[in-house]
């Protein structure tokens, strides 16, 4: 689907959740191929014999986003005007091998065909990654760069997808080392007509079967996990994850609380106390809602994380001792310390102004919720704003205790920041268009001096937060004039994403012909909703809400950081847009 080029527009991700209605096998950790005998070079079982593959009535999603994708790049487009007929082009034959796509460098081939693979799973039983199915049947060549793409990248999100995969590497072993991600992060019985008893019971993805998963894919890089699978995620698989896994970099357990989870990690805690000189080469770990573990598991496993460079620990009961005890030879650029009730202001303060793994941040979520607690009082604001550093591009200061005095600090940071959360802040209207105007003092000289002129560098966020700010309603938006209030003006560019309480989202939902009129409209999701403007012809710069930091996402507010590069769907959709 091509893009609207609309921030927010979550239906539109660059592979879609939809698998094409064909007849092809699912990929998902099944045999290549599900008929015939062969004995070719990945062992894959079957025919290695070029098959006839038959042509679907209607392009597959995989070949809409690579075509898409080639067009945005080049500004080609690769379909035929409407009435303008293709020439007909004679059918080369070539030997074996002398096809030209067979004759492309091995790192140029293979990227072709990672174009064709699916990110997100579809929803229920539909198959998925049905052209790389095709291109397995194509020549050995193609086949042998197919399968690489096939299971570089492994997600399950049914636990039958994951017995076919099991039994396809305990008869394979070799694909086992291809494996760089295991994502069991949509993994869900929801929609299958399974409660999680029932799942517990076919036996398909248990505890015993994850140890065995991840003992035949012992060059995994990214291992996935999610509060559907607590339950399973006992001691042997932890020790499994932290010890006996040399290449692991990345390991997210969002949202596990349960109690056996707990009491594994309690386990892996005293294995790690036990042997004091352990050290991990884990370098992007999620804790994200793992709120019932106790403080000494953050105690003991932090002080070993020495690569460590993305930390989300939000909504868990890391302290201020557990973050000081982080190696100095870490470099985080993403720290999440979102809703966290057992630190405290001055301690964070303390950590991200004196500690040296923190130089680098570029995503730095500090939000809490008033109404159990503040975590930044005023003057933990006042000392830490001047000191953050210049590489920062998120910043979520929700229910911090900001006043209009702090404004003065904040104007240097939109220089450089792109999201910045303002939540329950006490400013008014005009304290927010501030970070948006030039300083009155320069816009008099800008108007009556003949002389050289002093610069004025605009600010450059694309999203802000104004959730619970009393000032900011639909009637001081719509009422105040500019330039009083420049927000909804070209002015604010390059704004585009606004997201604003329950209250004011319904009242602008309301006024849809001043929306169109303004240019803006209401996009909700969960329990979240935002204030959106509409493309402007020549202001957008090509690249949309993507950007490198955000690790594939493509919207804008994220509250979960993510660990693994790639489309953001499932649970962790939920917890990082929705929530």
């Amino acid at each position: 689907m091509r893009s609207t080029g609309i921030a927010q527009s979550f239906l539109e991700s660059v592979n879609a959740s939809i698998a094409p209605k064909d007849k092809h096998p699912s990929s998902d950790g099944a045999s290549p191929i599900d008929a015939g005998t062969c004995e070719c070079c990945c062992r894959c079982g079957k025919n290695a014999k070029p098959q006839p593959v038959r042509r679907l009535s209607r392009r597959t999603k995989s070949y809409t986003n690579l075509r898409t994708g080639i067009s945005e790049l080049s500004g080609w487009d690769l379909d035929l005007p409407r009435g303008q007929e293709a020439r007909a082009v004679q059918d080369k034959q070539y030997g074996e091998g002398e096809a030209p796509l067979e004759k492309l460098p091995v790192e140029v081939l293979d990227d072709i065909i990672a174009h064709l693979a699916v990110d997100l799973p579809p929803s229920g039983y539909a198959p998925r990654n049905g052209d790389l199915i095709s291109c397995l049947l194509t020549s050995k060549t193609i086949h042998v760069a197919t399968v690489n793409t096939l299971y570089r990248h492994i997600t399950v999100p049914h636990s039958s997808i994951f017995s076919k995969f099991l039994t396809n590497l305990s008869h394979y072993p070799g694909l086992g080392t291809l494996v760089r991600r295991l994502d069991l992060s949509h993994f869900t019985s929801v929609g299958l007509g399974r409660s999680r008893q029932t799942n517990s019971e076919i036996q398909n993805l248990t505890s015993k079967t994850l140890v065995q998963c991840l003992e035949l894919t012992p060059w995994v890089q990214e291992v996935l996990l999610q509060e559907n699978l607590d339950d399973d995620i006992d001691s042997n698989v932890l020790h499994k994850i932290f010890f006996e896994l040399p290449k692991l970099r990345a390991v997210d357990f969002c949202a596990s609380s349960s109690q056996p989870f707990v009491e594994a990690f309690s386990t892996i805690t005293t294995t790690l106390i036990q042997t004091p000189g352990t050290m991990t080469g884990i370098k992007r770990l999620s804790l994200h809602e793992c709120f019932t573990l106790p403080t000494s598991a953050f105690e003991t496993l932090l002080p070993r994380l020495a690569q460590l460079t993305h930390l989300d620990v939000s909504h868990t009961r890391v302290t201020d001792r557990a973050l000081a005890s982080l190696p100095t030879s870490a470099q985080l650029t993403h720290l999440n310390l979102g809703r966290c009730t057992q630190i405290t202001g001055e301690g964070v303060v303390e950590f991200l102004v004196t500690h040296p793994a923190v130089n680098g941040l570029v995503y730095l979520n500090l939000s809490c919720d008033i109404a159990r607690y503040r975590l930044l009082w005023q003057p933990d604001v006042d000392r830490l704003l001047p000191a953050l550093p210049s590489t920062l591009r998120s910043l979520n200061l929700n229910g911090a205790h900001i006043h209009p005095q702090h404004i003065r600090h904040l104007i240097p940071l939109t220089k450089h920041l792109e999201e910045l959360g303002l939540a329950f802040a006490d400013l008014s209207l005009a304290d927010v268009n501030t970070l948006f105007r030039p300083p009155p003092s320069q816009e008099h000289e800008q108007s009556t001096s003949a002389g050289p002129r002093r610069s004025w560098t605009p600010p450059t966020l694309h999203y802000l937060d104004l959730t619970s700010i009393p000032s900011i309603t639909q009637s001081t938006l719509f009422n105040t004039p500019a330039p009083t209030n420049v927000l909804l003006t070209p002015a604010s560019l390059p704004l585009e994403v606004i997201e604003l309480g329950d209250k004011a989202i319904s009242s602008l939902r309301e006024c849809r012909n001043t929306n169109k009129r303004l240019g803006w409209c209401v996009k909700e999701l969960g329990r979240r909703g935002w204030y959106v403007r509409e493309p402007i012809n020549g202001q957008s710069d090509g690249r949309g809400g993507r950007r490198p930091w955000k690790m594939g996402a493509m919207w804008w507010g994220m509250r979960k950081c993510p660990v693994a590069w790639g489309e953001v769907g499932g649970l962790y959709g939920h917890y990082m847009f929705k929530k």
